[in-house]
């Protein structure tokens, strides 16, 4: 059991993984936008996320405040691509505080996801 735990938090830091390349690729490149990759990269992080939340009959109690956070963290990044997407579709431009929020956000919740 504890193998499977393991393979699902290397899942869950290969969607921030993808979600934060995805984005490096667009800073790097000097386009601020949202793409499709961070969307899936969000996606597969937060449902890797929500698998670990629950218990697994570990021998040890849960950091629910760390938890707590991260799922916060996604929950604004989410909005942020969100929100950042439909603006991107409407008026063609992404504002550069939304698209470096993202990146922000996504590395600290991976810094916490490794190092809390």
């Amino acid at each position: 059991m504890e193998i499977l735990r393991h393979v699902v938090v290397l899942i869950h830091l290969v969607g921030f993984a993808t979600l934060f390349g995805a984005w490096v690729v667009e800073a790097v490149a000097r386009r601020i936008r949202v793409t499709r990759v961070m969307d899936y990269g969000l996606l597969i992080a937060g449902v890797a996320g929500l698998i670990l939340a629950a218990p697994w009959g570990l021998d040890h109690e849960l950091n629910y405040v760390k938890i707590a956070i991260k799922l916060v963290i996604l929950l604004v990044i989410g909005a942020l691509l969100g929100i950042g997407s439909a603006r991107q579709r409407r008026t063609g431009s992404l504002p550069p505080i939304l698209f470096w929020l993202v990146g922000i956000l996504t590395l600290t919740n991976a810094a916490l996801a490794v190092l809390w």
